[in-house]
């Protein structure tokens, strides 16, 4: 078993993988970091935590639309949308209530 160390949101972090598979799992982390990079972007300055979850938010969204094979096309630079902005704050914020109500237990209340 392999540890290697990749840099994800400007924090390092050490990761475990397969013999063999380093390489692919720093080109994933640099996916994961393009992606945290343009959150960051669109959103300006995000906590760390916030800024991943839009990351995570933006790779699912490309998954899925490669699923119903509407790939977006492929984008030079990230560019900011006030309105994508405004709806991915409004989902983190409706997340973020929904995890402190299911971690004080009144999930069903």
């Amino acid at each position: 078993m392999a540890t290697i160390e990749v840099e994800i949101a400007s924090r390092r972090y050490a990761v475990a993988c397969r013999d063999g598979e380093e390489e692919h799992l720093r080109e994933m982390a640099a996916v994961v970091d393009r992606k945290a990079k343009e959150a960051a972007s669109a959103l300006g300055s995000l906590p760390e935590a916030r800024q991943l979850l839009f990351a995570s938010l933006l790779l699912a969204d490309e998954i899925k639309e490669r699923d119903e094979g509407k790939a977006p096309p492929p984008a030079a630079e990230p560019s900011y949308d006030p309105a994508v902005a405004n709806a991915l704050e409004q989902l983190a914020e409706r997340m973020e209530k929904l995890a402190d109500r299911l971690e004080s237990g009144r999930a069903n209340t």
